[in-house]
C-alpha cells in the first residue's frame, strides 16, 4: 500500500501521455521544445518547494500510502512525480486551448 499515490500518479501522467499523443498537444508537436518547458517547469516548482521547506512553510504529509523515501528533508519522491504532472497537464491544457482558439 505504500506505492498506492506514487502508482495514481504515474496512471495520471500515463493519460496525460496518451492525450498528448492523441490529439499532438505538447511532446508530439515539438519534443525539444516541450522537455525544455517541462523541465525548466519541474527544477521552478522543485526550488519553490525547497525554498518553501527552508523556511518552515511547507512539510511533507504521513500517510501509509506513500512510500516514504525522501529526496531531501520533508520532500518525498512523489513530489517530483506530482509536480510533473502538474506541469505536462498545465501544457496539455495550454495547447488544447490554443488549439480551439485559432480554428
Amino acid at each position: 500500500m505504500g506505492f498506492l499515490y506514487l502508482a495514481a500518479l504515474l496512471v495520471s501522467i500515463t493519460g496525460m501521455i496518451l492525450l498528448d499523443r492523441r490529439h499532438t498537444l505538447f511532446f508530439w508537436q515539438d519534443a525539444r521544445r516541450a522537455t525544455v518547458v517541462l523541465v525548466t517547469g519541474l527544477v521552478f516548482f522543485l526550488s519553490w518547494d525547497l525554498v518553501g521547506i527552508d523556511a518552515g512553510v511547507f512539510f511533507r504529509g504521513e500517510g501509509p500510502w506513500m512510500t516514504g523515501i525522501l529526496l531531501a528533508p520533508e520532500l518525498p519522491l512523489e513530489e517530483v512525480f506530482f509536480l510533473t504532472l502538474l506541469c505536462y497537464m498545465t501544457m496539455n491544457v495550454f495547447s488544447a486551448f490554443t488549439k480551439v482558439v485559432k480554428k
